[in-house]
């Protein structure tokens, strides 16, 4: 079973990501903060990562940014799944080695689904 590590800290988008990829035969762990994800780089990688950037406590660049430094967890997949759709964001994220960049309100979480499936 693989593993997905999704890191959101808005509770109802977490609750649906994680009912849909477990109905799909996904094991989910959940991060509510970017403390608590850094936290979780000391376990073993997830087979894929979904990010939030606008997070509590560490945001979401930083986070992603200890992902990519963590020799375990360099070529981990990521998906970063936000609201945030400056150029900017997108090329720095790109810039760190992300898989894909999903603007939340624009995709359903059956594309997410399939997303994740092409990856892993």
């Amino acid at each position: 079973m693989k593993t997905i590590l999704i890191i959101e800290d808005d509770d109802f988008v977490l609750k649906a990501y994680k009912i849909k990829f477990e109905k799909e035969k996904f094991n989910v762990v959940v991060a509510l903060d970017g403390n608590k994800a850094v936290a979780y780089l000391k376990n073993e990688p997830a087979d894929l990562v979904l990010l939030d950037l606008m997070l509590p406590e560490i945001n979401g660049f930083d986070v992603l940014a200890a992902i990519r430094k963590n020799e375990k967890w360099k070529k981990v997949p990521i998906i970063i799944m936000s609201n945030l759709g400056q150029t900017s964001d997108i090329k720095r994220c790109q810039d760190l080695g992300i898989s894909d960049y999903i603007i939340k309100s624009d995709i359903k979480i059956s594309e997410v689904v399939e997303k994740v499936k092409s990856l892993i």
